[in-house]
């Protein structure tokens, strides 16, 4: 039935550094720095400290979301956070967020820095800072929230689960894959169900449910995470693909999904945003040239 080799529980759990899987060398039971760095500070109001995961995008595309209004107190540094190297246990970003987990943004626009850390936490900040993508009216708005904190419950069974499973595990287990693959599918048919008759998650307008639903299930329904999309058949949820394609066209998502992106296409890639000119002047492509 499985691949993985038999295993009873110790009745103690230790922990085995050398257990395997893609991310074996960062991972650990505790919580803290292991190292000493102080994070880079711009010159705007806003400092990110991202990685263009599903997680780092939804704040990157807030945040150009927020600039395509006219909100110039949304103009921000985003620095790149490579976990793969450890940068999230650096002393200065665990002072931001004791969870070791990116994005993590400082808001010096005050005369106290705050600091607000996960995801859905830094979009509701925003969205309350600014006035936009939260709808007033309070079943709208909730309704919005509503989608937003169910991303934030059910993206672990995603990744955490699915994504962990079929794609990093050091070795397949069925069962692991069969269990998360069906919660996975069971999601994208609430989604696909929710879109048969709203044209966004809180009805006729996009909200930050929008915003923190796509990176996950949009890049998963274009098969652009995990090489999945054939084994979920991704293809079948007509209201998602709907959906991803139509906020994929919005020209602040596009702009969002290059910040702190280090893989793909070297013109996707925007390592670090300082100024909108970055996106002209400093993606990977260009810099290659100018060297």
């Amino acid at each position: 039935m499985t691949d993985a080799p038999a295993y009873e529980p110790p009745k103690v759990w230790t922990w085995n550094k050398e257990n395997g899987g893609q991310f074996a060398s960062i991972n650990r039971p505790i919580a803290g720095p292991t190292h000493d760095k102080e994070l880079p500070v711009g010159k705007h109001p806003l400092q990110l400290y991202s990685l263009a995961t599903p997680n780092g995008v939804k704040v990157t595309v807030m945040l150009e979301e927020l600039l395509a209004l006219g909100h110039k107190g949304a103009e921000y540094d985003a620095w790149l956070i490579r976990i793969g190297n450890g940068d999230q246990f650096g002393s200065g970003f665990v002072d931001i967020n004791p969870n070791s987990k990116i994005p993590a943004l400082m808001d010096r626009s005050g005369p106290e820095p705050i600091r607000v850390f996960e995801s859905g936490s830094i979009l509701l900040y925003l969205a309350e800072k600014f006035g936009a993508f939260l709808p007033k009216d309070i079943k709208a708005r909730t309704e919005a929230m509503s989608w937003l904190f169910w991303q934030m419950g059910s993206a672990p069974y995603l990744g955490g689960g699915f994504g962990h499973f079929y794609a990093y595990a050091p070795f397949k287990i069925e069962y692991a894959i069969d269990r998360f693959a069906m919660e996975t599918k069971r999601q994208l048919d609430v989604l696909d169900r929710r879109l048969a008759d709203n044209e966004y998650l809180a009805g006729k307008d996009y909200t930050i449910a929008d915003i923190a639903v796509w990176p996950w299930y949009g890049a998963l329904a274009k098969g652009l995470v995990y090489g999945a999309g054939e084994f979920l058949s991704v293809q079948d949820y007509k209201n998602v693909q709907r959906w991803t394609d139509q906020i994929a066209q919005r020209p602040a998502v596009k702009r969002g999904r290059m910040v702190n992106r280090v893989s793909g296409d070297p013109a996707s890639q925007l390592h670090e945003r300082h100024d909108a000119s970055d996106f002209e002047t400093k993606t990977q492509d260009k810099l290659a040239l100018a060297t």
